[in-house]
């Protein structure tokens, strides 16, 4: 970012050559994307104690019906809002009217309120609790109790600086009787909002009397106190509009040049991932310029209430709005009140009871989330992804798509583009994900009947997803601690046998008394009752334990495992490989060197192994690209992964969400790209892709057919670790509804082995 001395500099540039630069810089930080909320404006009172010369908001008692909005007025505006899909409760008042007039004090008194901002927090707090809405509270200068008060019921604030020019107070001009508007006073308020950890909005109002150089020093000043406290989310230049019957009713209004100037100046000192925004309503048919100029944020925009400050300028239609911006080259998408780099870090941004309605609301990228859809509900039915009006055409994730058809390999920054795909270029990422399964494939779907043996529940392990772990005295969530003796895992094996099962898979929690011997004893047992039975074992985890308590080396205790008839691993204990996420989600779990080594060694032993991801929790798609590379770097190297499971994260009953520190799983968009994204990035070395009946429920899973997938999974028959994390589906998938299913999607189906061979004749152990 330019020194002060460079940004005056800068501002000489010509206007064009400006423009251009302002641009690529915002382009680095926000791409192709322009936000917006969709809020509700709830003008609590329109009493200010200051006299503004260009503002037609504050009233006098005289000019009003009452002081202030009571609570069932506050309330109706809000429901109309909520029923028209706000998601933001913007509350816009004049500063401390209390201090001028006495209808003020008067009402406040009867109503047993100390102060305006006592007021206001009592109605912020009301409308949440009521309708849901988030509240974004611009109350004017506050004290640092006052913050501290408004920080417990609201998601985000802010404050205009407008200008830092204090020749603006002077007698003439426009700030003359408005003690709050003093740029120390204000300065004041948004340093100890800082201080305090709120998300906060400013910015400055250009064309009421300031020069350029003023506007560059106003800017600066916000720069100062957004590099010490990092709180500022958002910058907004707004332009002023002279209005009749104030005493600037006949001063010039900035023509767009100046706008666009100011708008260029504050992307290039604020640098690429500041959100810097200019209203779309005070500048109607000039939007194209607004974002030449190098905006990435249009504000609130209301559906139901007028822009109570600027009464004569309404709000775009956001249909209308989508269309503009898109024909600006920019895709248009919603944000909540609190933007996303701070939804994303609520335990660092945000009072208790907010933390889980933000992670309700938000997509992995912060954004409102595009569908109610979550992994595990049984009566939740896959959305239609419905193109949004106006979409723009992205060449470079055409551009990506075919290079990939062409052996292209996809590096980080290539995996995230295609993650953000939206609207309509889903359909394109998952078209070219399933031409690619079909010409590696083929059309036939595979499945294994398998019988989930999950022996103990009791863990040692605090991973803060898993609702399937107990402590061994543990009796909450699902189900009281177990630990199953070897005759009883034979006779689950033997039956799955009968069944007709090929392959037994293995898993449980970490037992405080078990060692390494124990699973040499499951695997014994098994093979004395049932040696035909495919043995699928162990996670990494499993493994990586049962080596140190017997105090032997991965090689050595597979190799052990195997002598005594191991046949595969599942890849499980991956979640995100990645330790940014693993240090957050499981502590104290092997850490992706770790995860790693016991795969590789598995691998070189000629064991192989399946792969896995779980995500839509704390991850992001930076994540998941890591994550993908890392298994692809791993698969060249050793070639020991049979497939890729893609587990979405069902958070019903986990300890994460419950505590409100996750997402509700990834949203539909999310779970489609990343099993067409799966296949486009492991090609061509993981073949096998393969969709969760469990987490996404028969119908999900017939949603992601033509998203890449070739392999449905396992029968199970005894699924337990998803219906522990409260997921509505079934325990047990029959070969026949398999079947059913591939055939009502009109795709062939066979039985596969657990290594992908060829599933040889069962004769009688056959089983619907």
């Amino acid at each position: 970012m330019p020194t002060t001395q460079e940004a005056v500099n800068m501002a000489d540039l010509p206007l064009e050559a400006l423009l251009m630069h302002a641009g690529q810089v915002r382009d680095q930080g926000h791409g192709r994307l322009v936000s917006y909320s969709r809020k509700v404006f709830i003008p609590l009172t329109q009493l200010c104690r200051d006299v503004c010369h260009y503002c037609t908001f504050a009233k006098a008692p005289r000019e009003i019906t009452a002081p202030y909005l009571d609570a069932e007025q506050v309330l109706a505006i809000a429901r109309a809002g909520k029923e028209a899909g706000c998601k933001e409760a913007l509350f816009t008042l004049g500063d401390k009217p209390e201090l001028r007039y006495n209808a003020a004090r008067d009402t406040l008194r009867a109503w047993n309120y100390t102060s305006t901002v006592d007021y206001l927090a009592a109605m912020a707090d009301l409308v949440f609790r009521e309708t849901g809405l988030l509240p974004h509270l611009n109350p004017g200068v506050m004290t640092a109790q006052e913050i501290a008060q408004l920080r417990c019921v609201s998601v985000s604030m802010g404050v205009m600086v407008e200008s830092t020019s204090t020749r603006l107070g002077e007698p003439g001009r426009c700030h003359h009787g408005s003690p709050d508007k003093a740029p120390r006073v204000r300065l004041r308020t948004i340093a100890e909002a800082g201080r305090q950890r709120v998300p906060f909005t400013s910015g400055i109002l250009i064309g009421i009397g300031e020069t350029r150089t003023e506007r560059i020093e106003s800017l600066l000043a916000l720069r100062r106190l957004h590099a010490r406290y990092g709180h500022v989310q958002e910058i907004i230049i707004q332009n002023f509009r002279a209005k009749p019957a104030t005493r600037m009713a006949d001063a010039p209004e900035p023509n767009l040049a100046a706008l666009q100037w100011t708008i260029a100046m504050a992307r290039l000192i604020f640098g690429p991932e500041m959100t810097i925004q200019a209203p779309p309503n005070l500048s109607a048919g000039d939007i194209p310029a607004l974002v030449a100029a190098g905006i990435n944020d249009w504000g609130g925009v209301s559906p139901v209430t007028p822009d109570h400050v600027n009464p004569e300028a309404s709000w775009p239609h956001l249909g209308a709005l989508t269309r503009e911006t898109a024909a600006s080259g920019k895709l248009l998408v919603e944000r909540l009140a609190i933007h996303p780099p701070y939804a994303l870090r609520g335990d660092d941004w945000l009072e208790g009871g907010f933390r889980m309605p933000v992670l309700d609301a938000i997509d992995s990228d912060g954004l409102v989330r595009t569908d109610g859809w979550s992994p595990g509900v049984a009566d939740n039915a896959p959305p239609q992804l419905i193109s949004s009006p106006g979409l723009i055409g992205d060449r470079k994730l055409d551009g990506l798509l075919s290079g990939v058809a062409a052996g292209r390999e996809l590096s980080e920054a290539d995996i995230c583009h295609l993650f953000a795909a939206r609207g309509g270029e889903v359909a394109a990422v998952a078209q070219a994900a399933d031409e690619l399964r079909r010409d590696v494939c083929g059309d036939t779907l595979s499945y294994v009947v398998t019988r989930n043996i999950n022996y103990t529940n009791i863990c040692t392990y605090k991973c803060r997803f898993c609702a399937f772990s107990k402590g061994t005295m543990s009796e909450n969530l699902r189900g009281r601690p177990y630990d199953m003796e070897l005759d009883e895992i034979a006779n689950w094996a033997r039956e799955a046998w009968v069944r007709g099962a090929s392959e037994v898979c293995l898993q449980g929690g970490i037992h405080p008394y078990y060692t390494g011997q124990r699973y040499l004893d499951i695997v014994g047992a098994i093979v004395l009752h049932v040696p035909e039975m495919h043995i699928h074992a162990f996670s990494p985890l499993e493994i990586f334990q049962g080596a140190q308590t017997l105090g032997v080396g991965l090689e050595d205790f597979l190799e052990r495992l195997m002598r005594a008839g191991l046949g595969s691993l599942p890849g499980t204990a991956a979640e995100i490989l990645d330790d940014e996420v693993r240090a957050q989600l499981c502590a104290d779990k092997l850490s992706t060197t770790e995860w790693f080594a016991v795969v590789d060694t598995a691998h070189r032993l000629g064991l192989k192994t399946t792969s896995t991801i779980m995500f839509g929790h704390i991850d992001r798609p930076v994540h998941w690209a890591r994550h993908l590379l890392r298994l692809r770097r791993q698969q060249i190297k050793t070639g020991g992964f049979t497939e890729f499971v893609i587990l979405p994260f069902v958070h019903k009953e986990a300890p994460i969400y419950l505590k409100g520190a996750s997402r509700r799983g990834p949203t539909w968009r999310e779970t489609l790209l990343m099993h067409a994204v799966s296949r486009l990035v492991l090609h061509p070395h993981i073949t096998n892709i393969q969709g969760s009946w469990v987490k996404l429920g028969p119908e999900g899973l017939a949603a992601v057919l033509d998203a890449g997938i070739n392999d449905l999974g396992g029968t199970l028959m005894d699924e337990s670790i998803t219906r522990a994390a409260g997921a509505d589906h079934g325990q047990e998938m029959t070969p026949a509804a398999m079947e059913a299913l591939a055939a009502r999607c009109g795709r062939p189906v066979r039985r596969r082995t657990t290594l992908y061979g060829k599933m040889p004749g069962t004769g009688c152990r056959v089983s619907a």
